[in-house]
């Protein structure tokens, strides 16, 4: 399935929150981010530098949005909120990065009738993620996406019903 280009504001928008997911305990400043978003953008294919004018306009719409917070008016310090958090592992799951490392992603569920909505929430969402079904509870991606999506299964609740396995030795 082909999936539509993301415009160049959506692409720092997304940059700005992964970025803050990787910094330690999800703290940046707005100076070194602009300064060396490589840093920030590592193994994310960011290839041009960052406009400042574009970060901060992105920035204005996390906050707004309520998924950054400024903890320094001075200093320009910005922390990721819970809000921010899951949107940043959404992004990293729909991102697609680089060559295929030889392992496939298995998402195997069984999550019971009473959480409904939840499974067909991860259904729905490992859909658009590009995973493939090979059952109706069993869901398979070359893309290395294991630890995000772990975190994306544990946000919504349901750690106890799904497994997620990495592994380079699939076969019949």
């Amino acid at each position: 399935m082909a999936k539509l280009p993301q415009s160049k504001g959506r692409k720092v928008t997304n940059l700005i929150l992964l970025a803050l997911e990787r910094a330690i305990d999800g703290y940046v400043r707005f100076e070194d981010l602009a300064n060396n978003p490589g840093y920030y953008a590592y193994g994310m294919g960011w290839s041009y530098p960052l406009n400042k004018a574009s970060v901060a306009k992105a920035l204005q719409r996390l906050r707004e949005g309520g998924y950054v917070e400024l903890l320094n008016d001075e200093q320009l310090i910005l922390k990721l909120t819970d809000k921010g958090r899951e949107k940043a592992i959404l992004a990293e799951l729909q991102s697609q990065v680089g060559k295929w490392d030889g392992k496939w992603r298995i998402v195997i569920f069984d999550i019971p009738e009473k959480r409904r909505a939840a499974r067909d929430l991860l259904r729905h969402n490992l859909k658009s993620w590009g995973f493939t079904p090979w059952q109706k509870s069993v869901w398979v991606t070359k893309k290395n996406c294991t630890e995000p999506l772990r975190e994306y299964v544990s946000s919504i609740g349901i750690e106890d019903w799904v497994l997620i396995i990495e592994s380079d030795n699939i076969g019949r």
